[in-house]
């Protein structure tokens, strides 16, 4: 979600504009799939775990395969990786099927395919930035929340490096929707004389821990890589749509 200084020039399929709770102009790239794919390999990492006697539990294999991430391949290694549990309407997709696909001379590593699988809950959201940029919308950063963001430095790096600007994490990163709704009733309780975003920057932010990162140059070539390969196989993501029941 994007605050906008002017309005789109022209309807974007891609985009939903939307208001703050202030009234502020908004474009949201509204991406259907998120991290649930990753979930879904943890758990599977971690029922290997527990076959092995390993038992520390799910907070603990997803934060060991996250960091795994950080030594992977800057392009993650040729590996290529859907995370479609269902349709997408920014690649024009009805229907998902999540998929790992790599050639024969891509390097299947852990590192590479856990930051494949990043990439991969970040590139629709990437494409949909691009549309954004193409109207000469530039970001000056964005704030990240949400559970993939509890391991520190590893997914807001790759997002930093997916979207091109700095990604600012803070405490509440793991909280959510829940806890903005939270935070707007008690600014009705409060009866505040200061409009919202006033009473957002003194009251609730004035003393929030930050953690902001930027792109890194690296990071940031070895996803482009990535997704130039994740655009043109998106032919056989939609194949697998029509092959696949």
């Amino acid at each position: 979600m994007v605050v906008l200084e002017r309005p789109l020039t022209k309807v974007h399929p891609e985009l939903d504009v939307v208001t703050t709770p202030a009234g502020d102009l908004v474009a949201m790239v509204h991406c259907n799939n998120g991290a649930s794919e990753l979930g879904a390999w943890a758990g599977m990492f971690g029922e290997f775990a527990a076959v092995l006697g390993y038992s520390d539990g799910d907070d603990a294999i997803f934060g060991a395969l996250l960091r795994a991430a950080l030594d992977g391949e800057p392009d993650g290694g040729g590996l290529l990786a859907y995370n479609y549990l269902s349709g997408e309407p920014i690649t024009g997709l009805a229907e998902g099927r999540p998929l790992i696909v790599r050639a024969p001379g891509s390097r299947l590593t852990l590192a590479n395919f856990m930051r494949t699988q990043i990439y991969s809950a970040f590139g629709t959201l990437s494409l949909g930035m691009r549309v954004l940029s193409d109207e000469g919308v530039a970001l000056d950063s964005m704030f990240a929340h949400g559970g993939l963001f509890k391991t520190a430095g590893v997914a807001q790096r790759m997002l930093a490096a997916a979207i091109g600007a700095p990604v600012a994490v803070g405490e509440t990163a793991s909280e959510g929707g829940a806890w903005g709704i939270a935070v707007l009733a008690d600014y009705l309780r409060a009866s505040a004389d200061a409009d919202l975003a006033t009473y957002l920057i003194t009251h609730v932010f004035a003393d929030a821990a930050l953690d902001v990162v930027t792109p890194d140059a690296d990071d940031v070539a070895g996803f482009a890589a990535y997704l130039e390969r994740y655009s043109a196989g998106l032919a056989v993501e939609r194949a697998a749509t029509e092959l696949i029941q």
